[in-house]
């Protein structure tokens, strides 16, 4: 069988594999690149609008990104990097949308303010302390925060209407916060790059086998659902960004850097609304604080979102055990993960976390009522006959081998890449899409590194992201500089309704 021949194979068809071929593209317009999707359409798992919370996660209402330490102070640090990275992703945006490579923005990206909503007076002192924190830093400096229940009614009317008034509340404000519908913003980046030269979207076309040539090239086997046909396709370089499916085909490509590697597959469920009368009265993000013993991606919030042009009220996540690694995908896929060289981080994180284990099982047999319940702590006017169930998208968390050999389980997103760059996998969840611009210029500087030398790369990716070479967490002016510009471009400074 002969091979098709490029310079560039994406596996997975979501924001990620879209993003960097797209930056690719910017990067070197001679570059042959193929985007292999197992089904029929892009962004149809985890990057669809409905299967992810549409956050533009910038760190200002997500209160598991400021962890209160045993001696009773906020840590801010990670709030403080996934704002700079987020900063990342709009300036990428920006210059798209400047470009005329991506429609009007208001068709992926809309003005949601975001807050954070605590009752009890424990939580409100830690709410205080992680404004004065947070606010004292120039990411964070538009914060506001308030505890009074008539300043937090004109805010989140739903939230604190006909609430008990002696309850201590608390909550803080970030007005240009962003929803964005991932899957309509991941269309549009695979509708430019199918515009240009030298690019193919192989829908339908599962990876079958991945094996690395004696001369550093990449193997990628395909099947054609359809046809049955199986192609053969050769690559100088390979990205596996097939979300909850990159763990699998990571472990086929038999790199020595994903010995060690596991992954925990959780599922999610939303309660959600699209009365009318309902919807148009809340008109933000209100994120709280996890429940004892949830995993970080089950913190509670109710969400406007805004999805293929249409706005909805969301609530959740609900978590559950799953042993799929995707929505559509086989319930013995976390069976097939387990290798020689991962069993013993697998059964030391699943003996670690047997109490989030059972967490997330008690959680798939929770009832309506129950859901609605929890529902009433951020809408306590919330009819159950207004909410419908509606499943959200497959969670592989990481578990990664520690120096002991034992395995931890890891919340967020890591990339694992070849010692000599020919391949790159992004695992993991939460902040997830909302940092895709900055995850890929992180794959782009460790596979590509003799071309990030190239003057020209240089230049490109700094016209691409403003930023790049700089930070964002200690230069005020320059972020000042760049929120101003990202911000209009992108809609975010208009007053919300």
């Amino acid at each position: 069988m002969s091979a098709r021949q490029a310079d560039i194979v994406l596996v997975g068809g979501g924001v990620m594999s879209a993003t960097l071929g797209t930056m690719l593209r910017q990067l070197d317009p001679s570059l042959d690149i193929i985007m292999v999707e197992r089904l029929d359409h892009v962004a149809h798992e985890s990057t669809d609008g409905w299967n992810n919370a549409g956050t533009g996660h910038a760190g200002y209402c997500e209160l598991n990104y400021t962890p209160e330490t045993e001696e009773g102070d906020v840590e801010i640090q990670r709030a403080l990097t996934i704002n700079a990275s987020f900063e990342v992703s709009l300036q990428l945006w920006s210059y798209m949308v400047e470009q005329g490579m991506l429609p009007k923005p208001s068709s992926f990206i809309n003005q949601t303010p975001h807050q954070s909503f605590v009752w009890g007076e424990d939580n409100v002192e830690f709410l205080r302390k992680r404004y004065e924190k947070l606010s004292a830093h120039h990411l964070f400096r538009e914060m506001s925060f308030s505890d009074s229940p008539e300043q937090l009614k004109e805010w989140m009317p739903l939230v604190v209407n006909h609430r008990d008034p002696m309850q201590p509340v608390a909550a803080t404000r970030v007005e240009h916060g962003s929803d964005v519908d991932f899957g309509s913003l991941t269309r549009s980046m695979v509708e430019y790059l199918q515009s240009k030269p030298n690019f193919e979207l192989m829908l339908g076309h599962p990876v079958r086998s991945i094996a690395q040539r004696d001369n550093g090239r990449w193997k990628v086997r395909v099947r054609d659902e359809k046809s049955g046909v199986t192609t053969k396709l050769e690559a100088g370089f390979v990205f596996l960004g097939a979300g909850g499916g990159a763990l699998p085909l990571l472990q086929k490509s038999g790199i020595d850097e994903s010995h060690g590697y596991g992954g925990f597959p959780v599922s999610g469920q939303w309660l959600v609304c699209q009365k009318p009368e309902i919807v148009k009265q809340h008109r933000s993000k209100v994120y709280g604080k996890a429940p004892v013993g949830a995993p970080p991606m089950s913190v509670p919030h109710l969400d406007t979102r805004i999805i293929n042009g249409k706005p909805a009220l969301l609530f959740g996540p609900y978590a559950g055990f799953t042993t799929r690694f995707l929505k559509q995908g086989s319930m013995f896929d976390l069976f097939g993960s387990v290798k020689t060289n991962n069993l013993r981080s697998m059964m030391s994180a699943g003996k670690s976390n047997m109490d989030l284990t059972r967490y997330l099982i008690g959680e798939v047999f929770q009832s309506h009522e129950d859901r609605v319940d929890a529902l009433k702590n951020f809408y306590p006017d919330a009819d159950e006959k207004d909410w419908k169930l509606q499943t959200a998208g497959q969670r592989v968390q990481i578990i990664k081998e520690g120096p002991d050999g034992d395995g931890k389980l890891e919340f967020g997103t890591e990339i694992v890449a070849a010692k000599d760059g020919t391949l790159a996998a992004l695992l993991g969840a939460s902040p997830g899409a909302s940092t895709a611009a900055h995850a890929m210029i992180d794959v782009i500087e460790r596979c590509f590194p003799e071309r990030m030398k190239d003057s020209a790369w240089q230049e490109r990716m700094k016209t691409m992201v403003p930023s790049y070479g700089k930070s964002l967490v200690d230069d005020e002016a320059l972020l000042r500089d760049i929120r101003a510009r990202t911000l209009s471009t992108l809609g975010l400074t208009g007053r919300t309704s």
